[in-house]
């Protein structure tokens, strides 16, 4: 188990909390101590508990859950140390019902907790974004538990059917008399006190409300189980039933009475284990959202063994939301890594590239050593060799989909793409092995279509006779791209031109300067060319203004020596008066901005002017005598066309004043 509340018997390497600084002794007796919740915390119950959730049963996958993960914790550490295992081998996760007491109780002999890790893990969410993730709550409910599913609650969800919920636990290896007691009833408060438990592991027993009476009935929670459950690999039990008849000459009817007699539920065995033909697309899915903890189903899976010099089984799937923290940099890997079936651990970066980072699922590796570290799993090559069939898997994957003719797969790829198609970007920069197959991935939006829809396959397809290279365009927005006066030559003419607006796309096309042998070529870096679609007359008029506007040209220069690195006539425009290009070796303004705002050092260098000699504003600059007003305002509007901000703004507005005044 992770070590956030999401996963309430999990072991933590416990910090001081949020809630430990909160403390308040509010009761006489000193075993028992009360603490606030985190504010996030208590927000997110005051949400579960006002029946955000229109599927209230999800409560026993994420506890029953939880209590696999707190069993597979204590397999790991007894890997080192059979002592943990105290005399109770057999690890398993039981439920128990109590009519009497309206209580349902889930227990596992899994690794436990501390009173430490019981305040850390259940009174504050140790995850990170978790600000940013409150902050995008809405108060509407359906979008709110779309949130809530992507953020994962785990033993929170508890509090869907319970008033109230007491966690018991002894941490595995700790003394009887060193256990501890957590009770909650899902408000501000919760109590926590030491206690003394024979056995080793959590009790979590949910005191349920009188609207959730249901979860009483045994073949209820049966259900439930084979439903949410049945592929957790240690059996899930409960106390078996049997029918006893009413005594001889009793007006009473028969009933199902308890035994002491424990019996499994589920099948018990590992889903990725199995033959894939024996899976069902909902086995599939009801797996992933247990270990994922998603409430929403995914968009596709791949489950494959794969056999050769590394031997490993890799269940990967795609998801539907992307999570809120997926731009962050902690934000971590949805891979679990198995060795042998045995549990090794959460968040194994080291098994997927960063760029596929979205993707959650298990490898279980029948090569790797038990007492893998993620220090060893930087220097192995066999994670190595997982990590590069991992990524061709999933690209194998999206490729399927993007070529399908199938109309419900090209509605998955497409929402896949609106989700994660920035972060697949990163990919160009990163795996250069896997460089094209991602680039026939890439989607943009276009002169002639503001969706993403365009691949760049599609893009060379339909390029005008004589073209000999795919244009394109970065700005900050789409309505920033359409507008750009870079554009007006290629509209007039009817060339398309992809147009980018991801933070990534020109750090990421520093590496594809090419598809299937075609040039990819900014037309806001160097000088237009457009060969032989670029008709003579305009070449000669463009020459022949060069000549006449040379004055004013040498003119500019000096004036604008400051700003701008050259001054030169230009074909591209038809509206207006100038625009702002870069070289064809230099960063571009809005790559520039990004890196300044990352913090990062950034080389000094100067856009070119281009004016339009056509343009009335530009005539002007021949007989005007304002001229250093007039030349400065037509390179700030140019600035401001491409997304700046004129280095001094007030003289920028004092300029413009003059010139209507003037």
């Amino acid at each position: 188990m992770s070590d956030n509340p999401t996963n309430a018997t999990s072991n933590s390497n416990a910090t001081s909390s949020n809630a430990a600084s909160d403390q308040t002794d509010k009761q006489s007796n000193a075993k028992t101590k009360s603490y606030s919740f985190q504010a996030e915390v208590a927000q997110l119950l005051h949400l579960v508990t006002h029946s955000l959730y229109s599927n209230p049963e999800i409560f026993l996958r994420e506890l029953i859950s939880n209590a696999s993960d707190a069993c597979d914790k204590l397999r790991f550490e007894g890997i080192n140390n059979g002592a943990l295992y105290e005399d109770d081998p057999d690890l398993h996760v039981r439920v128990s019902l109590n009519k009497e007491n309206n209580t349902i109780t889930i227990s596992d002999n899994g690794i436990g907790l501390t009173s430490d890790e019981a305040i850390d893990n259940l009174g504050t969410i140790a995850k990170s974004g978790t600000k940013d993730f409150m902050s995008k709550l809405s108060g509407n409910q359906k979008e709110d538990s779309q949130l809530i599913g992507q953020f994962g609650v785990g033993f929170y969800s508890g509090f869907i059917v319970a008033d109230k919920i007491t966690v018991e636990s002894r941490k595995a290896g700790e003394p009887v008399d060193q256990a501890v007691r957590w009770i909650s009833g899902g408000t501000g408060d919760f109590d926590v006190e030491q206690i003394s438990k024979e056995s080793r592991g959590t009790d979590i027993i949910l005191h349920l409300r009188d609207d959730a009476l249901e979860y009483l009935e045994a073949w209820k929670v049966k259900q439930i189980i084979n439903k949410y459950s049945d592929h957790i690999s240690l059996p899930i039990q409960m106390q078996k039933e049997v029918w006893q008849e009413a005594p001889e000459g009793s007006e009473e009817s028969g009933k199902m009475v308890l035994t002491d007699e424990w019996e499994t539920i589920n099948s018990a065995s590992a889903l990725w284990t199995r033959n894939k033909k024996d899976i069902t697309d909902e086995q599939y899915t009801e797996f992933y959202k247990q270990f994922s903890h998603d409430f929403e189903a995914p968009l596709a899976w791949s489950h494959n063994r794969v056999e050769g010099s590394t031997e490993y089984t890799q269940l990967l799937y795609i998801p539907a939301k992307a999570p809120f923290d997926m731009f962050t940099r902690e934000q971590k890997s949805g891979i679990k890594l198995y060795v042998k079936r045995v549990f090794i651990m959460d968040e194994a970066e080291n098994l997927m590239p960063s760029y596929l980072r979205f993707v959650k699922g298990i490898i279980d590796s029948a090569d790797l050593p038990l007492n893998v570290s993620r220090e060893l799993l930087q220097e192995s090559r066999d994670v190595r060799t997982i990590r590069e069939g991992n990524a061709r898997r999933v690209l194998g994957l999206l490729d399927t989909l993007a070529k399908s003719e199938d109309t419900a797969d090209q509605e998955k790829y497409a929402s896949f793409y609106k989700e994660f198609g920035a972060v697949l970007k990163e990919g160009l920069g990163e795996d250069a092995g896997n460089k094209d197959r991602i680039a026939k991935l890439l989607r943009f939006a276009s002169t002639s279509t503001d969706e993403a829809t365009v691949s760049l396959a599609a893009y060379k397809a339909n390029m005008q006779e004589g073209q000999k290279a795919i244009y394109y365009l970065a700005a900050e927005s789409l309505s920033a791209a359409k507008n750009s006066p870079q554009l007006e030559l290629f509209k007039k003419k009817g060339i398309d031109v992809l147009l980018m607006t991801d933070r990534v796309d020109e750090w990421a096309l520093n590496f594809l300067t090419d598809f299937e042998d075609t040039p990819l070529q900014s037309v806001a870096k160097g000088a237009v060319d457009l060969g032989d679609l670029q008709d003579e007359d305009e070449k000669k008029a463009a020459e022949t203004a060069t000549e006449s506007l040379k004055p004013t040209l040498d003119k500019l220069t000096d004036t604008l020596k400051d700003k701008a690195k050259e001054v030169r006539v230009t074909t591209r425009l038809v509206d207006s008066p100038a625009c702002l290009v870069v070289g064809d070796q230099d960063l571009s303004p809005q790559l520039v901005r990004m890196l300044k705002q990352a913090g990062q050092p950034v080389p000094e260098s100067k856009p070119i002017l281009e004016i339009n000699p056509e343009h009335p504003l530009v005539k002007r600059l021949e007989t005007t005598e304002q001229f250093d007003d007039l030349a400065n305002v037509i390179f700030d509007q140019a600035l401001l066309a491409e997304g700046g901000v004129p280095e001094n703004p007030a003289a920028y507005l004092k300029r413009i004043n003059n010139l209507l005044l003037g």
